[in-house]
């Protein structure tokens, strides 16, 4: 079994049977920078090397018939006896799992460890979800190849929110979905380009007009392209 530190941070452990596909995304941008700054491990393990057998075999046809394979559960389970630890958290990507939003990422956010089970194939051995997850996701009403990019969706989204990895500490409590509703529009320099200008309220220099202007966007935003939040 692993043992994870009690510091600041989150450790993530992904399970998948494609760990290359995290090379570039982990290298880049937020997660390159909370990895180099100790803030977030993530780690992309080969769910390969917990399959029984000579051959690995990490996938049989459904009892019962019917299309495509199904991930089995010996190699799963045994990955989770051993990374599994005191303060884990594992979580299954799956197309039949609770919708993730910001509210979940920042709840994921305050956790230790998180441990994410890629799905591939046509689905993952139902006694996973029944007896080996504390939790299944869904990014939203789609299908994916795998559940890597998801689980890698899912482990930006919360890293982001960790202290320290973005530059402005504030920046992640204004954006879409933070307060229920969508980020009001942004502009910078310059000016005017092409004949389309930037709001007078922005440049005026009166910061609670700004703020009323802002507030005002991001409600009419929302209403518009996402009436579902409002209700």
């Amino acid at each position: 079994m692993v043992l994870h530190g009690t510091q600041g941070g989150v450790e993530i452990d992904i399970l998948t049977l494609f760990p290359s596909m995290g090379d570039g995304i982990l290298g880049e941008s937020m997660l390159r920078i909370a990895r180099e700054k100790n803030i977030a491990q993530i780690r992309l393990r080969n769910l390969r090397d917990w399959a029984p057998g000579k051959h690995r075999v990490t996938d049989e046809p459904p009892y019962g018939g019917g299309a495509g394979m199904v991930l089995k559960v010996e190699p799963v389970a045994r990955a989770l006896d051993e990374l599994r630890g005191e303060h884990s958290r594992v979580i299954l990507l799956s197309a039949q799992g609770a919708r993730f939003d910001q509210a979940a990422a920042r709840r994921l956010a305050e956790e230790r460890h998180l441990i994410m089970i890629s799905g591939h194939y046509e689905g993952v051995d139902q006694r996973v979800a029944d007896h080996l997850v504390d939790e299944e996701i869904s990014l939203g009403d789609y299908v994916l190849t795998n559940g890597t990019l998801a689980a890698l969706v899912v482990a930006d989204a919360v890293t982001r929110l960790l202290p320290g990895v973005l530059g402005d500490a504030h920046s992640a409590e204004d954006e879409s979905f933070s307060h229920g509703l969508l980020e009001y529009p942004h502009y910078t320099r310059p000016a005017e380009f092409r004949g389309w200008k930037v709001p007078d309220v922005l440049l005026s220099g009166h910061h609670a007009e700004i703020e009323a202007w802002r507030r005002a966007q991001a409600v009419d935003r929302t209403q518009k392209r996402r009436p579902d939040l409002t209700k």
